[in-house]
């Protein structure tokens, strides 16, 4: 069987600088057009921030050893801040937290069962990535008691289905938790 060749960490970091050089120069350049073609619209705002987003993804990728349950906050987080931003720029109608911001959550607590499940012996290293992402999923409930959001029901079904997925995974990994607790603390 044969083998591609590996690239040289030379080669590797002349691409990646590469591509980075690339992404400046097209973020310049998309700036530039809008505003020669169309300042009203801010479209190159919009293609910077899915620039930006696209190498928050590739350097949190990059890192060695990466949890997948903290590249799964990570995204969570970064998208919503990307759908937040695209609102704003298009008007602020609230879609971004009224639904947008609901369903990643919603996807990102189902991600992070979907995990427990599979690779239960792991939780401990996902514990506080799901901690995170359940207070992350509080922001909702913040913004109804301040009234910021019309469309209460998406938000309290992700707020509860996080709340859920955190006590579902205790129980599901209780023992595992009790070991490592042992562990840990020579209890």
């Amino acid at each position: 069987m044969i083998y591609p060749k590996k690239l040289s960490s030379k080669k590797g970091d002349l691409i990646f600088k590469t591509f980075l050089i690339s992404s400046v120069i097209l973020g310049l350049l998309l700036v530039i057009i809008n505003k020669l073609t169309m300042p009203e619209v801010p479209w190159a705002a919009l293609s910077n921030a899915g620039i930006i987003y696209i190498w928050i993804t590739v350097f949190y990728s990059i890192k060695k050893n990466t949890n997948i349950a903290g590249h799964v906050m990570i995204q969570a987080i970064a998208i919503s801040f990307l759908t937040v931003f695209i609102d704003y720029k298009l008007g602020f109608q609230k879609w971004s937290i009224n639904i947008s911001i609901p369903i990643i959550i919603i996807i990102a607590n189902a991600t992070m069962l979907i995990l427990t499940i599979v690779s239960h012996k792991k939780f401990i290293k996902y514990a506080i990535y799901q901690l995170i992402i359940v207070l992350f999923s509080m922001i909702p409930v913040i913004l109804i008691s301040e009234n910021i959001i019309e469309n209460k029901v998406l938000s309290i079904v992700a707020s509860s289905i996080s709340i859920l997925n955190l006590i579902l995974t205790f129980f599901l990994c209780a023992k595992d938790v009790k070991a490592a607790i042992i562990r840990k603390f020579h209890i």
